[in-house]
């Protein structure tokens, strides 16, 4: 095993454990504040294919060296994530929660683009094999991954839009 890709397959799931914190934290305030989930059916197979992501990465990368240049793309990533999550602030959630009347977020990352965090996750999800050297099972889960962003996407743009956030 190698120490190095040890510690990082650590450091990433202790990421992604407590983010699921804050988001059941900050979903719980949303909902306390009229706040109503739409996209609920989706919502497991999601959380499925990324502990599905995290635990391959467990199985099969901890005796992988790790390419530096990939390393340094997703440390990057890891930046813009958190500058995501400066924005959205109490709003930020793994699900999709809808505030009725809150207006649509447009600083931070979000003056560039309308999903900055699923730019993120999907570019993740590819880098982070790429730095263990594993192109295939990259490709693999950028692949599903991209189905269901186009699930999820489309579920949150129809949910901003219903709440006449979006035009």
């Amino acid at each position: 095993m190698m120490p190095a890709s040890i510690a990082l397959l650590t450091l990433v799931t202790l990421q992604r454990l407590s983010e699921l914190v804050l988001a059941r934290r900050n979903t719980a305030a949303l909902f306390a504040k009229g706040g109503h989930e739409t996209g609920a059916e989706h919502y497991p197979y999601m959380v499925a294919l990324h502990a599905t992501w995290i635990g391959g990465l467990w199985l099969l990368a901890t005796d992988k060296p790790m390419n530096f240049f990939w390393l340094g793309i997703f440390l990057l990533l890891q930046v813009i994530r958190l500058w995501v999550l400066a924005t959205l602030k109490e709003r930020w959630t793994t699900r999709i929660i809808v505030l009725p009347g809150a207006p649509l977020i447009r600083s931070g990352p979000y003056r560039f683009m309308r999903h900055p965090n699923y730019a993120v996750v999907a570019g993740e999800i590819a880098v982070l094999p790429l730095a263990f050297g594993m192109p295939l099972y990259a490709a693999a889960f950028t692949i599903l991954n991209a189905l269901m962003l186009a699930i999820r996407i489309r579920a949150e743009n129809a949910a901003l839009k219903t709440a006449m956030i979006l035009k």
